[in-house]
């Protein structure tokens, strides 16, 4: 308790000075969040040296002297695996890091030169620290934070209202199983731990297939509550609203009432403590964005993309921070929104890439602004995986990217033209846009900083105003 408590008075005086940030990393699977925090922690490593961040300010202007890992405050949090991502991209061929399954830590100290600007600036210190700490969570569980709307009655029906064809053959097993389960009926354990294990399966097969508006995000990461009761339910196809009062009167031991409980624990044992002990807590925010795989995927697999951005941007607290907000109820008064990938399109594709984003995101987006949080969307390759090229063909040169495919091939393409708005129907039925997955570039000497683009710009978005 004491340690907890010095932790807490050590927090709110770094608060007060605003010397302490806490920016939170997330976005949807194969987003890249991991590759994301790795470049990150290492171009910050290397500022002063071989880093190219050109685009953040106190780096360009020579102030940046470097930045150094230090250990985390909260040891209940598993910390961020930088060595072992690291390694992997070390590796011959290099490969990229395995994915994080839960939430994750990294504090960094970053040291630089105050920027000498009026009064305060003719008495800043020769060198200033900044303690940066990210907070890397799956974008699965920020899914979640809408449940608390719902019961589990109305939570049922807007499933069954999901189930597009699509995703209705991705989940016949599931329907089979369910489909001669009554909600007055007894319940058994073993059937209902069985069915929901179905349940998650279908869920993992949407991922898989390219969804992304999966509900609940702890099944497809269960993280520690794999294999617990809490987890063992799923939702009833075939009921609604006009069915309430009958379904309120069923016997305790129901399918319905067994499995409204299990929502109801999920709802107040895992959803709710998890924003209260960590979402409140943000300055900051990025969220990463997967824009071309969901091009790849097709129309159905964009919009369900869509719909879940919506609902993840609608999981956090913004406003702007005061000096009593920033010393006891934090906001995040900061938000990017970056598309990844970005070396997989050929750079005169960027611009629309950065705007279909946008127009993804506009209702979010306007909200935002109208509330005067400063956001902004840019695309970024936090690893860049293939170099920018060009092709001759009868006399007109054309652009192109070379990479190496995950399969080991040399590959030398045009991926396809990224539409700068939501593409209408005739831009699926002509569609010529795919693109491969590729190896990071190895690097040229294994101390050298990771090759990115336009990671110092979210940097200098993110913290840029701390380092001035």
């Amino acid at each position: 308790m004491r340690q907890t408590l010095a932790r807490e008075v050590t927090n709110l005086l770094e608060r007060g000075r605003d010397r302490q940030l806490r920016l939170a990393v997330t976005g949807l699977s194969r987003a890249g969040k991991t590759a994301f925090l790795t470049s990150l922690v290492n171009q910050l490593r290397h500022a002063g040296l071989e880093a190219r961040l050109d685009l953040m300010a106190c780096a360009r202007e020579g102030r940046l002297l470097g930045a150094r890992r230090v250990a985390q405050q909260d040891l209940a949090v598993p910390r961020f695996p930088y060595d072992e991502a690291m390694a992997a991209l070390d590796e011959t061929p290099p490969r990229w890091p395995d994915p994080t399954r839960g939430i994750s830590e990294l504090r960094l100290q970053i040291r630089y030169r105050p920027g000498r600007h009026g009064l305060l600036g003719m008495v800043a210190a020769d060198s200033a620290t900044l303690t940066l700490d990210l907070f890397d969570y799956p974008g699965e569980w920020l899914l979640d934070l809408p449940l608390l709307e719902h019961d589990f009655l109305s939570w049922s029906e807007r499933q069954q209202a999901a189930l597009t064809p699509a995703r209705r053959e991705l989940a016949a097993e599931w329907l089979e199983a369910v489909a001669d389960l009554t909600p007055d009926a007894a319940a058994d354990e073993a059937e209902l731990a069985a069915i929901a294990e179905r349940y998650a399966a279908t869920l993992r097969a949407a991922r898989e297939a390219g969804f992304a508006d999966l509900q609940p995000g702890r099944f497809l990461l269960p993280g520690d509550l794999a294999g617990a009761p809490v987890l063992q339910f799923f939702p009833l196809p075939g009921i609604g609203e006009a069915d309430r009062q009958a379904l309120e009167a069923l016997p305790e031991d129901s399918v319905y009432h067994t499995l409204s409980r299990r929502f109801a624990h999920y709802q107040q044992h895992v959803v709710k403590p998890f924003y209260r002990e960590h979402f409140r807590r943000f300055d900051r925010q990025i969220v990463l964005v997967d824009v071309l795989g969901a091009l790849n995927a097709g129309p159905e697999r964009f919009e369900d993309l869509s719909r879940a951005l919506a609902t993840l941007m609608r999981s956090f607290h913004y406003g702007k921070r005061s000096l009593v907000s920033r010393l006891f109820a934090p906001r995040i008064d900061r938000l990017a929104i970056a598309a990844t990938k970005a070396d997989h399109v050929t750079p005169e594709q960027h611009t629309n890439l950065v705007t279909l984003l946008e127009a993804l995101l506009a209702e979010p987006i306007q909200d935002l602004r109208f509330a005067d949080i400063p956001v902004k969307a840019l695309s970024l390759a936090s690893i860049r995986a293939t170099q920018s090229r060009e092709v001759e063909r009868q006399g007109r040169r054309f652009p192109a990217l070379r990479g190496t495919t995950q399969a080991g091939e040399e590959a030398l393409l045009f991926p396809g033209e990224v539409p700068a708005q939501i593409p209408e129907a005739d831009f699926w039925q002509r569609q010529g846009f795919t693109f491969d997955h590729f190896r990071p570039l190895p690097r040229d000497a294994r101390g050298d900083a990771l090759p990115h683009i336009r990671l110092d710009a979210a940097l200098d978005w993110l913290i840029g105003d701390k380092l001035a």
